[in-house]
C-alpha cells in the first residue's frame, strides 16, 4: 500500500513531516501543537486554551484527509505541567463527550517550544 499525506493548507506545508498520512484506511495526524492558522502560539500559559486549538489543528488536518474527528480511535496527548492535565481532559471530554477513543497522556519535560504546554496526535480509521 501507497502512503498518502495530507495538508490543511496546500500553501502553507511544512518541511520534513505531513500534518497528516493515510495507508488504506488509516489516518496517522502528526502531533499538533497551540498555533492558529497564522503561525502564532495562543494560550500562553493556559493549557486549556492551548488544548483546544490543538484539536483544532487535528481536526483541520482529518477533514484534509477526509476524515472527522468521529472516525478517531486514538488520541495522545503530551503534558508539560501535570497541573494541566484537569484542563486538557475537560477539553478532551467536550470533543468526545460519548465513548472517547482510547487516550494516553504522557508527562514531559519539554516541548520544541518552551511556550507550548501540550502537543496531541491522534490516529483515525475511516470508514470503520
Amino acid at each position: 500500500m501507497s502512503r498518502n499525506t495530507y495538508f490543511p493548507d496546500e500553501n502553507n506545508k511544512p518541511i520534513g513531516f505531513s500534518p497528516a498520512a493515510g495507508v488504506g484506511n488509516l489516518i496517522f495526524v502528526s502531533g499538533q501543537v497551540p498555533v492558529d492558522t497564522g503561525g502564532d502560539i495562543v494560550g500562553d500559559g493556559d493549557c486549556g486554551v492551548q488544548s483546544q486549538q490543538c484539536f483544532l489543528n487535528i481536526e483541520k488536518s482529518l477533514i484534509a484527509a477526509g476524515a472527522t474527528m468521529a472516525d478517531v480511535v486514538k488520541i495522545t496527548a503530551f503534558i508539560v505541567r501535570p497541573d494541566d492535565y484537569t484542563d486538557y481532559a475537560e477539553i478532551r471530554r467536550s470533543w468526545f463527550p460519548n465513548d472517547g477513543p482510547a487516550s494516553s497522556s504522557v508527562f514531559i519535560s519539554g516541548l520544541v517550544d518552551p511556550k507550548f504546554l501540550i502537543e496531541i496526535e491522534a490516529v483515525a480509521v475511516i470508514g470503520n
